[in-house]
């Protein structure tokens, strides 16, 4: 039984966050002084996460699992997760969303597991202008990261990258440059409202053509197939004719919510049918009484049913979530 809307998308895609925790503190989604963790025992255990997933793929159509966070390097047992993910039937595509700190020692161990494709987040290839973004003197990590995650075999490794006005918005053509040196593929996402400060401004976002503008002052833009793109959230360009590819994900200015096919589990259990949900399915709660499978599906399908047909960041009544990105999951 799909995991179809009354709007008749199917969610194939799971976000599932395995941890509120990280070692940065990125001005566009946390304060400087951080957040209050979930406490430990909220989170779901290894066995609880596997065992919610496991229903997902075997019974609700899920086809691929990105875990996220927070930091997910931080999750303890990580790559024994991803190894139980990989060995179930239908086995789904792996992927992982990651600042890279601690990628260096892990690539190679997360690939051995199955993970099959990996996104790391760099904002910037200036070490003053990464500290000033993450608060943390941590670039060298990230980019050791990057480079162990090519050499592990994820190719192509995804690079993600947030413009902030006034901070690094001048470095999208120098991002790119970098990203086509070292065979990374480059994505640009606009700013999103999912800051723990509730800081975003529309005036302040940089967006998807601004990113356009600036690239094109260096490089031939041309769009690769749009009819391709499918649900993917990305735009993507040929660059210089191609064969190497941009990305923008315009989520504010060109949001793509009509084809959307993902459903979210954050890190405590609870199912979101969209990124900018303001209710939440309690999934955790059942996991812990007992459920079969059968129940706890009937959760997953009574989550998605709920989804609106958008994200409503260009409604006059928006609400940001009550839940920062961090505490969500990308």
């Amino acid at each position: 039984m799909p995991l179809t809307d009354q709007f008749g998308r199917t969610a194939t895609d799971l976000r599932v966050s395995l941890t509120d925790r990280c070692n940065l503190r990125c001005a566009y989604c946390m304060p400087a002084e951080g957040l209050d963790w979930l406490p430990k025992p909220e989170l779901l255990t290894d066995d609880e996460l596997v065992r919610a997933v496991g229903v997902a793929v075997a019974m609700l159509g899920i086809r691929e699992v990105r875990f996220t966070g927070g930091e997910p390097l931080l999750r303890r047992g990580l790559p024994g997760i991803v190894e139980r993910v990989a060995g179930l039937l239908p086995r789904p595509e792996i992927s992982l969303t990651t600042n890279g700190i601690g990628l260096d020692r892990l690539a190679g161990p997360l690939r051995a597991a199955g993970l099959d494709r990996i996104n790391v987040s760099l904002d910037t290839l200036s070490r003053e202008t990464f500290v000033q973004l993450a608060r943390r003197d941590r670039l060298d990590d990230v980019l050791a990261g990057l480079k162990a995650a090519a050499s592990a075999g994820m190719t192509p490794v995804k690079v993600n990258a947030v413009l902030m006005r006034g901070v690094n918005d001048q470095e999208a053509p120098a991002l790119l440059r970098f990203c086509l040196e070292h065979g990374y593929q480059l994505r640009f996402i606009e700013q999103m409202p999912l800051d723990a400060q509730h800081g975003w401004r529309r005036a302040e976002m940089v967006t998807a053509d601004e990113v356009l503008a600036a690239l094109s002052t260096e490089f031939t833009l041309t769009p690769d197939d749009p009819a391709g793109r499918g649900s993917a959230p990305a735009e993507c360009f040929l660059v210089d004719g191609g064969p190497e590819r941009v990305g923008i994900i315009g989520s504010v200015t060109r949001p793509f919510c009509g084809a959307c096919d993902r459903i979210r589990l954050t890190a405590d259990g609870q199912l979101r049918n969209c990124l900018f949900a303001t209710a939440e399915s309690d999934l955790r709660t059942p996991l812990r009484a007992g459920a079969s499978d059968d129940e706890l599906a009937a959760v997953w399908q009574r989550c998605i049913r709920a989804k609106l047909p958008g994200h409503g960041i260009n409604d006059p009544d928006f609400l940001q979530p009550a839940r920062p990105m961090s505490a969500i999951g990308g």
